[in-house]
């Protein structure tokens, strides 16, 4: 399994206003070959920001970069400049492989 994660620090006053964003997007990732699941979480809050972790999981490394070069993806991140305003700073991606599993 592979795991992406990027963490947001979303200015407290728009946290509303990006869980929106993420609610309405089309993200396409249901279309994806081996896709497995998506996650977002928040974090907690600090004074200036609320953190926020998006968590999409794959069946191999190949099958999520693969993603990122699709049309899907393509399609999913269009317009994401436009809500520059809602973060503190830029998203950080963290990637992920599976070392053990227990299931």
């Amino acid at each position: 399994m592979y795991l992406t994660m990027n963490r947001f620090k979303v200015v407290t006053e728009h946290a509303d206003a990006f869980e929106e964003v993420w609610k309405r997007r089309d993200s396409q990732l249901k279309t994806v070959p081996g896709f497995i699941a998506f996650h977002l979480m928040r974090g907690p809050q600090s004074d200036d920001h609320v953190l926020y972790a998006s968590h999409t999981t794959w069946t191999d490394k190949a099958a999520f970069e693969a993603w990122t070069r699709s049309e899907a993806f393509r399609m999913a991140h269009k317009g994401a400049g436009g809500n520059a305003h809602l973060y503190l700073a830029p998203p950080v991606l963290e990637v992920f492989e599976t070392v053990q599993e227990l299931s």
